[in-house]
């Protein structure tokens, strides 16, 4: 049973006449005819009386009637809800990203988003690099900013990347505080507090093995806020982005010989998105 037979069978119950239908639904009635009958031939009834004035339902075609009326106007409001979504009138797109995304101010691009597609419902889902990654390539987000490498790179496409620099931020007082720049060798065996769970976490790890000097972790947190303010308390020193460093209002200092940097990175599944918000997002995030 296909709609266009449906709506052939609707059209003739409403004009009581295959002429009048054809002309409606804009077919000749020749091919209106062998639509209805090939439905008839389908379901194993006759649906209609032909007479030579008039041609009027049988009982098989009267308990046809407003089963094909709800799955017609079923198919016309999904075309709707379709149309809409493609228009962007509605819709939903999901978007992750890591805590300390400081290449671009994301709640205020969001905003903007809204802004112009009020319809839109967005979802944001904050985390670490593996989460997140695993999460594109899942299908449970349409885009993400994520940091450093990791084993879905191959799985990923990348719609931008960036750098982010690091700097040590410390307590007020501390015997580096005051200082534009510091050399990581210069902070061995400092009480470090580190980010757990993050790809700084391994980046600076790798950055004092490669400058031959101990890291000495005291304290771990998994929430900026919670990370400046332990170091604010006086438990140790860290390592953040330079934008959160000068944020904090701590005292703060780039690291040089080596610098550390890390990618960032707005990725998605395929470089097709198929989600007609994500593409409206996206436009709007790399335009």
């Amino acid at each position: 049973m296909e709609l266009r037979q449906l709506e052939h069978f609707l059209a003739v119950a409403r004009h009581g006449s295959f002429t009048g239908a054809a002309r409606e639904v804009h077919v000749v009635q020749s091919a209106l005819s062998a639509s209805v009958r090939k439905l008839e031939v389908e379901l194993g009834s006759a649906l209609f009386e032909r007479t030579s004035r008039k041609v009027l339902l049988t009982e098989a075609g009267r308990a046809l009637l407003p089963t094909a009326r709800r799955i017609t106007a079923d198919v016309v409001a999904a075309r709707g809800e379709v149309a809409a979504v493609q228009g962007l009138s509605r819709g939903r797109v999901s978007i992750g990203t890591i805590q300390t995304l400081t290449v671009l101010d994301l709640p205020a691009e969001l905003g903007e988003f809204r802004l112009r597609y009020p319809g839109v419902r967005i979802h944001v889902r904050e985390g670490v690099m593996p989460d997140l990654a695993n999460a594109v390539v899942a299908g449970e987000l349409d885009l993400a900013y994520v940091a450093g490498e990791g084993p879905f790179d191959a799985e990923l496409v990348r719609f931008g990347e960036w750098t982010q620099r690091m700097a040590l931020v410390c307590h007020p007082g501390h015997r580096l505080a005051g200082r534009d720049r510091v050399r990581l060798t210069e902070c061995g065996d400092e009480p470090f507090v580190e980010f757990l769970g993050s790809s700084l976490q391994a980046m600076i790890a790798r950055g004092f093995a490669d400058a031959g000097v101990r890291l000495n972790r005291v304290c771990e947190a998994t929430h900026v806020p919670l990370l400046i303010a332990l170091v604010a308390a006086g438990l140790g020193v860290s390592i953040v982005p330079d934008v959160v460093a000068e944020r904090s209002g701590l005292p703060h200092a780039r690291l040089a010989e080596p610098a550390l940097v890390r990618p960032i990175r707005l990725v998605g599944r395929s470089a097709e998105l198929t989600n007609p918000a994500a593409r409206a997002l996206l436009a709007h995030l790399v335009g």
